[in-house]
């Protein structure tokens, strides 16, 4: 009976050597499973962020997005983001900011509770205090703790460059077949998925992806970063110009020329000397040799410098909307007429020319009027609806995570260490600074504006560290003496 066993009886030493093997196999399976996820366990915290960026992907239905009040996907996203920060930074019972980063970071917080207070409606104004708190307080102090060093940074900001690059050739495809917003009678503007309610909205983000690959390509080259780095971002930043120019977003021109022109200027005056070099040869090829660019684009780029000569009438309607936010500071010059109040009160401040609303059609929605609900400048929509104290608080709060920025920047061009950082934080801020010139937040994309804020104060508020070991390449190296390990 035994010998007709073969294996068990006959052999009795096999059974145990197998389950020994077997188990072993388990074992090690389990163990490089073990080590596959310590060394993607990084990217763990940061999903909130990323989620908040590339849901901006998603097309959504925007109706009326001044005044609409939707929150969209990337907005509840947001708000998971700084949830998920409140969490940690009261599990592990420290001090989460430094008192120079609360002071600046809490500013607004204080700006826009007084516009609410001494607001004529302030359960109207309701809506206003959570969005400023959002854009310029709560997201942005949630990256200020999230973002521990290079690595977490350039992963955030890349999920932004692939936001952008999604947008713009979406954006280009509606500018090529004719299915993008209404721009004198035809549609071929290039709105993305934002959709003709919020123009700006793919502007708005590809001009931010487009700095960011800029930022990268000036850096110096850091110790075992990718050759396919410096590359790679010249060639995201050149395609990211296309949708920039079919945006027809003059603002958003003017904003991103200045801003690249600091940032290749603070990369260093003997590369920017070349670098204006070469732009400037290109440009004369292709658009003169090679006649590069529709008559419409050119006509977009000559109206720039016809602004005051001979102001087409967006421009006049901008004008009255300036003109109104000025009359109601003056009414109002300490606190504002409240957050919201803009509205309320324009027609008592405008002029009889401003239009009763902005023709919007094309992108999948049939023709319909935008009111006019801001003046598009946010420095003057502050100014008319929180006064001289929310001028100084915010404005004031921005303007010292520039200067430090900038400051950190010129430290880090002394060591080396964070320079590509510097200059995409720096680029970014100043970029949104020129930018509210000519808009103001409004719109599914100004959740993104909040990112740029806290990528611009996690930079600028961070205490600097000598991280120049933490490279794009060590995105999966796992190493032990990460700081992020320790999360």
């Amino acid at each position: 009976m035994a010998a007709g066993i073969p294996g068990t009886l006959s052999h009795p030493g096999r059974r145990p050597r197998a389950v020994s093997l077997a188990i072993g196999h388990v074992l090690r399976q389990w163990a490089r499973r073990q080590c596959v996820w310590r060394q993607w366990a990084w990217l763990g915290p940061l999903l909130p962020a990323l989620a908040t960026v590339l849901l901006l992907a998603a097309p959504i239905e925007t109706g009326d997005v001044t005044a609409s009040g939707k929150i969209t996907p990337a907005d509840a996203a947001s708000a998971v983001l700084v949830a998920f920060c409140a969490v940690r930074a009261l599990r592990d019972r420290a001090r989460p900011l430094t008192r120079a980063a609360a002071v600046i970071l809490g500013a607004p917080v204080v700006a826009v509770a007084i516009a609410t207070i001494t607001s004529g409606d302030p359960a109207a104004s309701l809506d206003g205090f959570v969005r400023y708190l959002q854009v310029f307080v709560l997201v942005p102090t949630a990256l200020v703790l999230l973002l521990r060093d290079r690595r977490d940074f350039l992963v955030v900001a890349g999920s932004v460059v692939l936001l952008a690059l999604v947008q713009g050739a979406i954006g280009v495809y509606q500018y090529a077949t004719g299915t993008g917003a209404s721009y004198v009678g035809e549609n071929i503007r290039a709105v993305g998925t934002f959709g003709p309610s919020d123009v700006m909205g793919m502007a708005t983000v590809v001009a931010y992806g487009l700095m960011i690959a800029v930022g990268l390509a000036l850096a110096p080259a850091t110790a075992g970063a990718p050759r396919w780095l410096r590359p790679a971002a010249l060639g995201c930043a050149a395609a990211l110009v296309v949708p920039l120019v079919v945006s027809f977003s003059r603002g958003t021109w003017i904003a991103t020329v200045l801003a690249c022109t600091v940032m290749t200027v603070l990369a260093g005056w003997r590369r920017a000397v070349r670098i204006f070099a070469v732009t400037a040869a290109a440009g004369v090829v292709l658009v003169g040799g090679a006649g590069v660019g529709s008559q419409l684009i050119t006509d977009r780029v000559a109206s720039i410098t016809r602004v005051t000569d001979a102001p087409d009438a967006s421009v006049t309607d901008r004008y009255s909307l300036w003109a109104a936010a000025t009359g109601m500071w003056r009414e109002q010059p300490f606190t504002g007429v409240g957050l919201k109040g803009f509205p309320a009160h324009r027609d008592g401040h405008a002029a009889l020319n401003l239009s009763s609303g902005s023709d919007t059609a094309g992108a999948g929605q049939q023709f319909k009027l935008e009111p006019l609900l801001s003046p598009h400048n946010m420095y003057l929509l502050i100014l008319s609806e929180q006064g001289l104290v929310g001028v100084t608080l915010i404005v004031g709060s921005w303007a010292a995570l520039l200067v430090g920025g900038v400051r950190r920047l010129t430290a880090a061009h002394r060591t080396g260490h964070g320079t590509d950082r510097g200059l995409i934080a720096t680029a970014l801020l100043l970029w949104q600074c020129v930018d509210f010139l000519y808009s103001d937040i409004g719109g599914p994309s100004t959740v993104l504006t909040a990112l740029l804020f806290g990528l611009a104060a996690a930079w600028a508020l961070q205490p600097a560290a000598d991280d120049e070991g933490t490279s794009v390449t060590s995105v999966t190296s796992g190493d032990a003496g990460d700081p992020v390990a320790a999360r």
